[in-house]
């Protein structure tokens, strides 16, 4: 498995790289969906991100982890991919509210029917 990624590919292959690690994760880590273990090691990676900001790879651990539990929330590859193509675009089209400070979340503007209002 690994020497397959020794090789330089270009492009990235996300499809490809989700299905080596699924079958490495399942093998390392057995099957089931491990949703609270993985969300209580993305609170774990999240400390270290803190302590590390500028450090790509601890950015990198969430996303890896949250890639496990999406495939082990039954979703495919080509369906985790299809999603994040669907949210880019969704986040793209949303309005957005006017950061408050560096260090608050900034949210999307929420529709009338993301409310529960009716038009």
């Amino acid at each position: 498995m690994v020497e397959m990624w020794l090789q330089e590919s270009d492009p990235f292959d996300l499809i490809a790289y989700l299905d080596v690690q699924i079958k490495w994760s399942a093998t390392v880590f057995g099957d089931g969906k491990r949703t609270e273990g993985i969300l209580k090691h993305i609170e774990s990676e999240i400390i270290e991100v803190r302590d590390e900001p500028e450090d790509v790879e601890e950015w990198v651990d969430i996303v890896v982890l949250a890639l496990d539990g999406a495939w082990r929330a039954g979703h495919s590859p080509k369906q985790i991919c299809e999603a994040m193509q669907k949210k880019q675009i969704k986040n793209l089209r949303r309005k957005w509210h006017v950061p408050k400070s560096e260090n608050e979340p900034v949210m999307h503007v929420k529709s009338c029917l993301e409310k529960g209002v009716e038009q």
